[in-house]
Parts: structure tokens; sequence; C-alpha cells
């Protein structure tokens, strides 16, 4: 019997290599039956012990489907792929050509097909059959599912468009199951969404495959980010960069800037331009302004269409006073705005300023002092000293002072010149 059974297998394994993959159920029906022949008296019938379970495997993974089967005894099992009506193994005799199936069983109750690397020709119903009279079977199935990928043909790059314009940005992904297509900005801010009639609705993730943005501006310049997903990872995602172009704009904090001569000073423009500008400085009525230890410049980048320019003068001279131009130009125009540059009076002038009142005394002008205590403590003299001939910078400091020792000096001189006439007049 088994030699027999060997012998319809080797034809149905020599039947699948001479090019046929569709054996008739038929011709394993008869195989199986046939090396059971006389077997049914008095033996019990095999049974299956439980269904077969359904598989969900990723492509490139591997499958392995379990039949178990009760009383097997002299009985054989065999593997068909039913869609196709292939033959994958009968008993533990691999019938197919394909090299990523194989058969294994534990103690003759528990059959395996595994199928290594599942493509997905490989999805389908697979059958397990025990060759009895009649033929019991019973199927699983196998659903290969795919993650997703992007269509490249069918998917945008990167985007440029004049502001107030439409940007279109495409996401075609494949995958099984289907994937669905999500947009979200790379900076976390909301997405800006007009519909036909122009009424906007912001939202930070947009379902579809096509985002429109139309009347675009400038603050949605950026990053988008098209991620697509199925359940089945990994998650994919593409960075679509939007530009959105306009010509330069600038905006001036202070169009008039003073400083004492002999310091620093920094002069300020705020830049929007896109694509970027080149930005530079002009000393009225065109000069322009090379970097140097007098003159430091920056621009300081504070977003993708957003700069702040400065110049910082250094130890500012009469001839620095003026006008100065800072200027931005790109390839859609060029615009400048003006700053005036002023002095203001410094620490190095004279300024008829006086510094907190001080006690005097009598040695300071040769009488009482002016805010000598009366019987009343509260009152104070009225005097207010002689201070016409005293200049004073801002710091305090006098510039120019009298000598009381000069006024003391020639205070004495004249009472001696006095004394003398007065002893003159006596001898005479």
């Amino acid at each position: 019997m088994l030699s027999e059974f060997g012998a319809i297998s080797a034809r149905c394994a020599s039947g699948v290599r001479g090019g046929s993959m569709l054996v008739p159920l038929l011709i394993l029906s008869t195989a199986l039956a046939a090396a059971n022949i006389g077997k049914h008296g008095g033996i019990e019938v095999p049974e299956f012990g439980e269904p077969i379970t359904n598989l969900t495997v990723a492509i490139g993974r591997d499958a392995t489907f379990e039949c178990i089967v009760v009383n097997l005894g002299n009985f054989r099992v065999g593997w068909v792929k039913a869609d196709t009506k292939a033959i994958q193994a009968i008993h533990e005799h691999v019938i197919t050509h394909n090299p990523r199936v194989s058969v294994s069983h534990s103690d003759h109750s528990t059959w395996y097909l595994h199928i290594k690397n599942v493509q997905e020709e490989d999805r389908g119903q697979y059958m397990c059959q025990i060759n009895t009279d009649p033929m019991k079977s019973q199927m699983g199935s196998l659903d290969v599912v795919i993650p997703p990928d992007f269509i490249t043909e069918e998917t945008s790059g990167d985007t440029m468009v004049p502001e107030g314009g439409t940007a279109r940005v495409s996401c075609r992904a494949r995958g099984v199951p289907p994937p669905r297509v999500m947009w979200k900005r790379e900076d976390g801010q909301e997405i800006v969404v007009r519909d036909h009639t122009g009424a906007k609705s912001k939202t930070h993730t947009y379902q579809g495959e096509v985002l429109k943005l139309t009347k675009i501006s400038r603050s949605e310049m950026g990053t988008y980010l098209c991620i697509a997903s199925n359940g089945v990872p990994p998650t994919v995602s593409k960075r679509i960069h939007i530009s959105v172009h306009f010509h330069p704009v600038i905006q001036v904090p202070n169009q008039l800037v003073g400083a004492p001569l002999g310091t620093d000073v920094t002069l300020e423009c705020y830049v929007e331009s896109s694509p970027k500008s080149i930005n530079y400085w002009v000393k009225d009525p065109g000069e322009l302004i090379i970097p140097s230890e007098h003159h430091e410049m920056t621009v300081r980048q504070k977003s993708m269409f957003e700069a702040e320019m400065t110049m910082t003068i250094k130890n500012i001279r009469r001839e620095d006073l003026g006008s100065y131009i800072c200027v931005a130009k790109n390839s859609l125009g060029d615009v400048e705005s003006k700053i005036r540059l002023y002095e203001i009076p410094g620490n190095d002038r004279h300024v008829d300023q006086y510094p907190d009142e001080r006690i005097t005394s009598d040695d300071d002008y040769g009488t009482e002092a002016y805010d000598d205590e009366t019987e009343n403590d509260n009152v104070k003299s009225n005097r207010v000293p002689d201070r016409a001939n005293k200049w004073y910078a801002n710091d305090g400091k006098t510039v120019v002072a009298n000598s009381h020792a000069s006024i003391a000096k020639h205070t004495t001189a004249l009472t001696i010149t006095i004394i003398f006439l007065h002893l003159f007049k006596t001898i005479l």
C-alpha cells in the first residue's frame, strides 16, 4: 500500500515538475484513497481536532498553517491551494516547485504548512485534506498585507507659489489595505484651508491625498508632512516644502535716532522677503557702507522670511551724523527705508546745571552762613550764595571755580590800606 501511495505521489510530483501547477483535486483524492483501500473496516475514522486559523501576514514575513487531526492512524494528510487547485504537499512530501514551501508534523497529530518570505501571489485559501472515503477537508485563508508606500510619479515635490496664489500638492500611496493620507505642518502650526466661497478654516491635520491652499499668505509658507498609514507598519511620511514668494518689505522701529558724540549707537531695520533678500546699508546720498571696526553689521534670520538687520556705529563722530538707508533686494524687487542720526549733547559738553545745595561756612564768604539756624529751626536764611562764576558738568564736578583765597586776600589788603592811611593822618 505504501509503495502504491509512493508511486502515485511520485507521478503527481512528476506531473507538476512537467510544468503544470494546476493539478485537479481528483488526483490528490485518488492518491489518498488508493493508499487506504480496505482500511475502514473496524478502524476509527480520523477527525479534525479544531478549525484552521486564518492568517494575516505582512509581505516578506513567514506564514505557518496548523492542521490538527485526531486518530489519523494510517491515513494521510495533504495540502492544496484551493483557488488554483495546486497541490502543495502530500503527507511529508512537498509537491510544489515553490522553494519557499515546506511541511512538518508533530506526533502525527499536528501538521504544518510553512510558507517563507510571503509574497502577494501566496494570498488565498489553503485546504488541509485527509484521504478518507469520502475525503475530509477544512480550509484557512492567508491574507498578505503590504505597508504603505508613495507612488513617486503621483506625489508632489517642493512647490513655489506667489503670495495670493494657489498651492496644490498631492501624495498618493499604495498598500494593502489601501492607505489613508493626512497632512500636518512640520512646525506644528495650523493648516489654513479655504473653501470655494473663500471661507477660512484652520486644522492641525487635513485628511486627503490632495492639499489645496488658496489665496496663500507668507505665514503659510513652510514644510508640510504627508503621512500615509494603513495599520501595517511602518507608517511612511514625505516632507514637501511650500515656498511663498513676495517682494521685500522693510519696517523701521525708529526713524529718528539721537546719540551723544563719542558714544555707540545701533540702527535697526526689519526685513520680510522671499526668496531671501540681499541686505546692505547706505549713507545718504548714496555711499555704500562697508563693515569695519567703526561700522559693525549683523543680519539675524528670525524665520524663513523675516530678518533683523542692524548696524552699530562705534564712537560717533560729527561726520557720522546724517541719514542712513537700509536696503533689501530680491528677484521680485527692492525696498529701502531711511533713518536719521542726530546729536544729543553728551558728557563732554558744559551744561548750566548745578549740583545739590551744600552747607557753606564763614570761611567761604567771610560772613555768617547763609543757612544758619535762626530762633525758629525750621526757618533758614534767604541768602543764596553767589555762583555766577561757577560752571558744572553733568557729573556735578566743578569745571571753573571761584578762588575764595583770592577774595580773602583782596579783603585783607584793603583793610591794611585803610589802617595805614589812618596812622598817616594821625602823624600829620
